[in-house]
């Protein structure tokens, strides 16, 4: 049974730093694609970055220059960076991985499982 539990998040001050990780268990799959999603309070969830087990990333705009998505592949753990926080990224964070097609890693494909998210607040 696929299981994914992420965490790290927290409270922190706009221009600090945090990082997210999301441990995967219940697999043997060697390739696979991974991803970061976040949904703040009366909004739609959005794609935050993806990865796939070839190293191929995805950043949201948003985003980039600021998060760096990486995957320890031998230990099934997917991490998020995310440096020089804004209040605009406060929104609770969710893991998701899948398997078929894993060399097809934006946000807009199919993720089968989904962490339990853990919750980013940036305050002004």
């Amino acid at each position: 049974q696929v299981q994914l539990a992420d965490s790290g998040g927290g409270s922190v001050q706009a221009g600090g730093s945090l990082r997210l990780s999301c441990a995967g268990s219940g697999y043997t799959y060697r390739n696979y694609c991974m991803g970061w999603f976040r949904q703040a309070p009366g909004k739609q969830r959005e794609g935050v970055a993806t990865i796939n087990t070839d190293g191929r990333t995805v950043y949201r705009d948003s985003v980039k220059g600021r998060f760096t998505i990486s995957l320890d592949n031998g230990k099934n753990i997917l991490y998020l960076q995310m440096n020089s926080l804004k209040p605009e990224d406060t929104a609770m964070y969710y893991c998701a991985a899948d398997f078929p097609q894993w060399d097809l890693c934006g946000f807009s494909r199919s993720f089968g499982y989904w962490g339990q998210g853990t919750q980013v607040t940036v305050s002004s």
